[in-house]
């Protein structure tokens, strides 16, 4: 099972809300998720971004690929440097 982290769309029409899911790759975009990761809120003055850091490179150690925009967000929040520098550890 090839596990995914993107985003599914919540909130109303035209006012978008979307968590950062774990998923297999198969499943629909608004379908079942292994586990929630965070929030993402672009309607906001500012963009509201909240992500379980734990949770996030939890996965990303286990393999899991992020979507382009999850991959922006992550590295927006530093999480993408801090998953470079532990893998980078565990190779030296």
């Amino acid at each position: 099972m090839a596990v995914k982290l993107r985003l599914t769309r919540m909130g109303a029409k035209k006012r978008p809300f979307y968590r950062i899911v774990a998923t297999d790759s198969r499943s629909p975009r608004d379908g079942k998720y292994l586990e929630l990761i965070g929030t993402y809120n672009p309607i906001a003055k500012e963009k509201e971004v909240k992500i379980n850091e734990e949770v996030a490179l939890k996965w990303l150690n286990q393999g899991a690929i992020p979507s382009d925009t999850v991959r922006s967000l992550f590295s927006q929040a530093g999480i993408m440097k801090k998953f470079a520098d532990s893998k980078n550890k565990k190779e030296n």
